[in-house]
């Protein structure tokens, strides 16, 4: 493996959105110095000073910082990270804007849910240092981190692995191709929607087996060793005998269309699957804060297979 990107290394972040702010915490905490390309400034700042106060760390984080709506040449990043929204055409165009504005060893990773890291590949100049890299928010706190890799790719997406375990607080995994997380929220929510739409079940009923039951365990162990702890021949019986009943739609969901005919962007604009007013869209984000801070120091005492590793410049 060629020389692994340091966590002292600077880092162009590209992209907009709620993830922007939080990714940028994440990697300003690692050590990085970081360049943020985002066409609303004003509000990443907002979202950005959020994070740092609730860290309640004396760490002069915005030190390392650099902020620009516009998109510059940019040769000292050895790491370039886009966070986009899921659409080939538009991400294949920041791909080709960014060729020739940072150096050519550059290592370029890029959110992708439902688009094969193979088409993004396609068309751009240094494929083999191209890899997919998934992030939840809020990025600061979590341990999730989807690494995705071609064999083109592999290399460098070990590298960033590497990088993210030691130095970024993740616990990432690495898939070849396609991730698996979207597939995984998108079976689940299939089939969710397929009881609310046939009368089932309500969204309050969803939320409340979910929270009550998967909301116990999976921060534990995950799906799988559950299984096993329960008692693995059980659930596969139960799978046979009910895999044949479960939803197979491909359509969008009834009452998920009406959501999206009425343009509804959750608490972005209050219009989801529950209704908010003001006050409450705010206290649901600090409270998510908070929570995501006091979940993370659970899951800490009880770490997932994964050792301490040690790192050497």
């Amino acid at each position: 493996m060629k020389k692994l990107i340091k966590h002292t290394d600077p880092v162009l972040l590209v992209g907009d959105g709620e993830l922007i702010a939080s990714a940028a915490v994440c990697l300003l905490t690692a050590g990085h110095t970081l360049n943020v390309c985002t066409q609303n400034v004003a509000d990443f700042n907002l979202l950005l000073n959020k994070h740092i106060d609730s860290q309640g760390k004396n760490i002069p984080l915005r030190e390392k910082l650099a902020v620009s709506a516009v998109l510059k040449a940019n040769r000292d990043c050895s790491l370039v990270i886009a966070i986009t929204h899921e659409d080939e055409e538009k991400k294949k165009t920041l791909l080709q804007k960014l060729t020739p504005l940072v150096r050519k060893d550059a290592v370029v990773a890029i959110n992708t849910e439902t688009i094969s890291l193979e088409a993004l590949q396609k068309g751009f100049d240094r494929p083999e240092r191209l890899m997919g890299l998934n992030w939840t928010e809020p990025a600061h706190t979590t341990f999730f981190l989807e690494v995705i890799a071609s064999d083109e790719s592999e290399e460098i997406a070990k590298g960033i692995s590497i990088l993210a375990k030691l130095f970024w607080s993740k616990d990432p995994y690495l898939v070849k191709g396609d991730g698996i997380r979207s597939r995984l929220v998108s079976a689940m929510a299939r089939e969710a929607s397929f009881l609310v739409d046939n009368g089932y079940a309500s969204v309050d009923d969803i939320d409340r087996a979910c929270r009550n039951d998967a909301g116990y365990y999976l921060p534990f162990c995950g799906n799988c060793r559950y299984m096993d702890l329960m008692g693995t021949y059980a659930y596969g019986m139960v799978m046979k005998d009910l895999n044949p009943d479960l939803s197979k739609d491909t359509h969008i969901p009834r009452f998920m269309d009406k959501v999206l005919q009425d343009g509804g962007m959750g608490m972005k604009n209050k219009k989801g699957f529950y209704t908010y007013t003001d006050g409450e869209v705010e206290r649901w984000h600090d409270t998510m804060e908070k929570f995501s801070y006091q979940i993370r120091a659970i899951i800490e005492k009880y770490p997932f297979n994964y050792n301490k590793e040690t790192y050497t410049d």
